[in-house]
């Protein structure tokens, strides 16, 4: 059988055809192998992955649009959020739900036709908004880290968190973002189905010098699973970061008409304290 690969694979290069192999696997546009754009990819793994794999992203896309809508909303409704500090918290919010709305729901509709049925044009599009977006994310978890030490450690220094340097944040978040996932859309590498190819990303397995790294083998579906896990950090990020948030909880409940104890009511003027109060 890894013969067979490897004669698919030298065909494929022959013929100036897409080829991804990895230790023990091949994906080619071969006669003998089904690509990625071409039709169901049941030979990758059963039909019931694919089913559950629809019903998990589709829980994903529906628990992240509201956690994060609430995270919106809030923000919106309540001016007593709207403070700087509270920003990038935000930020991370629309990374989230930008991420679900362009991203993900493309994954759900490629996993219920079982591959990817909207072409390469929007491959290339899914895997750089989920890699975008995924990053972005992840430098506000750094902001978020930096402010809250600086609020905890030294609150006496004289680092004052104004709109100027929220705004700095959350720009620096964005470009480092696009700019680190840009080379694969110019030809530097490539964004590429991974796993159940219902999905793309950098294409890992090529073994062209943009990609280095010792070979794995690992099956498919075994190759998607943390990446299906990964994309529930949407729903993790405000529950962990703004539902654990005292001051965003107690206004969160309001908008379910919950009335605000007394302890949980500040001021604006203290907005900056309670920003980083613990739950």
């Amino acid at each position: 059988m890894a013969e067979e690969w490897g004669k698919q694979a030298f065909a494929a290069r022959r013929y100036n055809e897409d080829a991804t192999q990895s230790g023990g696997f091949a994906y080619t546009n071969s006669n003998h192998t089904r690509g990625p754009f071409e039709g169901p990819n049941y030979h990758i793994a059963p039909r019931w992955c694919y089913h559950i794999s629809t019903l998990w992203m589709s829980m994903v896309v529906i628990a992240s649009l509201f956690t994060n809508g609430l995270v919106l909303v809030a923000t919106a409704k309540f001016k007593k959020l709207r403070h700087p500090l509270n920003w990038i918290l935000v930020n991370l919010a629309v990374a989230d739900i930008l991420e679900t709305i362009l991203a993900s729901t493309i994954s759900v509709c490629n996993q219920f036709f079982g591959y990817f049925i909207l072409g390469h044009p929007m491959c290339v599009f899914e895997g750089y908004t989920v890699a975008c977006c995924g990053i972005a994310g992840l430098w506000s978890l750094t902001v978020i880290s930096f402010e809250r030490w600086i609020i905890v450690c030294k609150p006496f220094g004289n680092v004052k968190f104004d709109a100027k340097m929220a705004i700095a944040g959350i720009v620096f978040c964005w470009v480092w973002a696009a700019a680190c996932t840009a080379p694969p859309v110019f030809g530097w590498s490539r964004y590429w189905p991974h796993g159940l190819k219902t999905s793309c990303g950098p294409d890992v397995f090529s073994g062209t010098a943009a990609t280095p790294g010792l070979p794995v083998t690992s099956s498919p579906l075994a190759a998607s699973m943390p990446a299906y896990f990964a994309k529930s950090a949407t729903i993790w990020n405000p529950v962990i970061y703004v539902f654990m948030n005292r001051q965003f909880r107690s206004c969160i409940m309001q908008l379910f008409g919950k009335e605000a104890d007394d302890g949980s009511e500040v001021s604006t003027s203290k907005t900056e304290v309670s920003s980083v109060a613990p739950a």
